[in-house]
């Protein structure tokens, strides 16, 4: 009688993904991001909110959002975790000897990283909402969630702490090194916007258009948008515009993740 092997299952995009949850899940750090990065954006909420003055023109939508500017070193943070976890500590040659097509472990990856960025940002904008609660009663900032720039300030801060989560990944997984991707992307993000928004110009307004940190755009109000656009010598984005810019950076960044993944090369 001949007794047959039992037929093991093969590699599907749900045991791919199921895996990657786990090695997140099982990664202290990965967790305290996601912390970290809802204290610091409701703390810095409150901090800013202490300056509010009921003439101050502010909507009570800007405040809750306000805390962006450290949320978004979480984000980064969160992708870049994800993007170079395997290659710090060494366990990528397993990963990709169980899954030798490699480019549905970086998929996985971007849907994970999407979903934990989302609800990070969802967490910090409740925490932000609720912490801000008599400041916002004592400046007179009312929060309509009927008003159409209102809900579009507070759905832009959730979409571009997910896009910044996106863009960390993207360097994570292109440079595959912890600290050379998370100095890329504050570099990209933070630093250079910066620089270039204290020596304005055509070349430098047009440049800093075209940075991720344009993504920034889509927690402004209408107000913040227009004196912006009015003041800029290049491309006026507006809100959505900013989106845009910040989306093709993360769709970029992952396709040549993709293409250098592809190659054999594992360093």
């Amino acid at each position: 009688m001949t007794v047959t092997a039992p037929t093991r299952p093969g590699v599907t995009f749900a045991r791919v993904l199921a895996a990657e949850w786990t090695k997140f899940l099982s990664v202290r750090s990965s967790l305290w991001t996601v912390v970290g990065t809802i204290l610091a954006a409701a703390s810095l909420a409150v901090g800013l909110g202490l300056f509010v003055r009921p003439d101050s023109g502010q909507s009570g939508a800007s405040l809750i959002v306000s805390g962006y500017l450290l949320a978004q070193l979480g984000s980064l943070v969160l992708g870049v975790l994800v993007g170079t976890g395997e290659y710090a500590v060494g366990t990528f040659r397993v990963t990709f000897t169980a899954v030798p097509r490699r480019l549905p472990v970086l998929l996985a990856q971007a849907l994970m990283t999407t979903v934990v960025a989302f609800v990070t940002a969802v967490g910090a904008l409740l925490a932000s909402f609720l912490v801000t609660v008599g400041q916002r009663a004592a400046g007179g900032l009312a929060v309509d969630l009927t008003d159409g720039e209102t809900v579009r300030v507070l759905v832009g801060y959730v979409g571009f702490l997910v896009g910044v989560a996106l863009v960390g990944l993207g360097i994570g997984a292109l440079l595959r090194r912890p600290t050379a991707a998370l100095v890329t992307g504050v570099l990209v993000l933070v630093v250079l916007d910066h620089l270039l928004a204290v020596n304005p110009g055509r070349v430098t307004d047009t440049v800093r258009a075209l940075l991720p940190g344009a993504g920034a755009r889509l927690t402004m109000d209408d107000a913040t948008l227009t004196t912006l656009d009015a003041s800029t010598l290049g491309p006026q984005l507006g809100s959505w515009g900013g989106g845009v810019v910040l989306g093709l950076w993360a769709v970029c960044l992952l396709v040549a993740a993709g293409r250098r993944l592809g190659r054999h090369d594992l360093a």
